[in-house]
């Protein structure tokens, strides 16, 4: 049996369901694969570059910044799962002038995509709004701060159902990301440095993965009562809700790339950190194939 370590970089199930399905479905063990998943999300690049990664948007930034040849083999989903939550009194990204906006940090993911749509909603995320940077975690501090009035609004991810507890406290999903910004993120990257695309321990994980997305789309109940996992403070009807209106249409069907996103995704990136591109997207994201497995996996007792 193969093996490889798999590093995610964000909590919540726009990063780990897929992972998450394939591993208790049993689809590793059956393409012939042991997965020892790690918590990356404080690792440097460095660190990351020696295993398979689960984020894409972080391992772009990655590649445009620190020139390090990352290459996505899957991508799961082009609609990054983050949301505007905000207080009473604002109906409009545009209200957000002026007010205390809680906020992942700028040479994040999110935090880049998040720039992006503030500027495209007219806003200067440096001058327009009162940004509080804060490290993303389960956004449980961003729901006291909102509840005490001490920010107006916050960058929320998908930990937590975000029309649900927008309903349970009276406030406001200002916006959806992924309706503004899309980008082809969250799958399995590698960098050939270190690890082969072709690798059969790769390989492998990507051929679970896309296995994981079919029950995403063909087995809604299986793939909720997977989902409650990481939204344990919503009862099933919400979670369900919450998989009808963001997984079920925001997932691929098949993990492939759709190039022209790509291409639209890596020229908003590197404007936003005023960096040039030095690659393609078909450079980045080569998600046409996966090699087949060639035999049944040899288990050692």
């Amino acid at each position: 049996m193969h093996m490889i370590d798999l590093a995610y970089v964000g909590r919540g199930p726009h990063e780990e369901l897929v992972t998450y399905i394939a591993d208790q479905e049993d689809f590793y063990a059956e393409e012939g694969v042991h997965v020892a998943l790690r918590d990356g999300c404080t690792w440097d690049a460095e660190r990351l570059r020696h295993g398979a990664v689960i984020g894409l948007g972080r391992t772009l930034l990655s590649r445009l910044r620190d020139d390090i040849p990352w290459v996505a083999l899957n991508v799961n989903t082009y609609r990054p799962l983050f949301w505007f939550l905000a207080r009473p009194g604002l109906t409009s990204l545009a209200d957000l002038h002026g007010r205390r906006l809680a906020v992942h940090p700028p040479h994040t993911g999110p935090g880049c995509f998040t720039r992006i749509v503030l500027r495209q909603a007219g806003l200067d995320p440096d001058r327009d709004v009162q940004t509080i940077v804060r490290w993303p975690g389960d956004y449980g501090m961003d729901l006291r701060g909102l509840q005490d009035g001490s920010i107006d609004a916050a960058v929320i991810g998908d930990t937590m159902a975000p029309a649900a507890v927008a309903g349970e406290h009276g406030w406001r999903v200002l916006a959806f990301v992924g309706d503004h910004f899309q980008i082809p993120t969250v799958g399995v990257a590698v960098d050939p440095t270190y690890t082969k695309p072709d690798d059969p321990a790769v390989q492998a994980v990507v051929r679970a993965h896309r296995r994981a997305l079919q029950v995403i789309h063909n087995d809604p109940d299986t793939t909720v009562r997977h989902l409650h996992t990481f939204l344990g403070r919503h009862t099933t009807e919400e979670v369900r809700a919450h998989y009808e209106a963001f997984i079920a249409p925001a997932f691929t069907t098949d993990g492939q790339v759709d190039l022209a996103i790509g291409i639209n995704a890596i020229t908003a990136i590197s404007a936003e950190l005023g960096v040039p591109a030095t690659f393609t997207a078909a450079e980045f994201y080569r998600t046409a194939t996966t090699t087949p497995q060639a035999s049944p996996p040899e288990y050692v007792q």
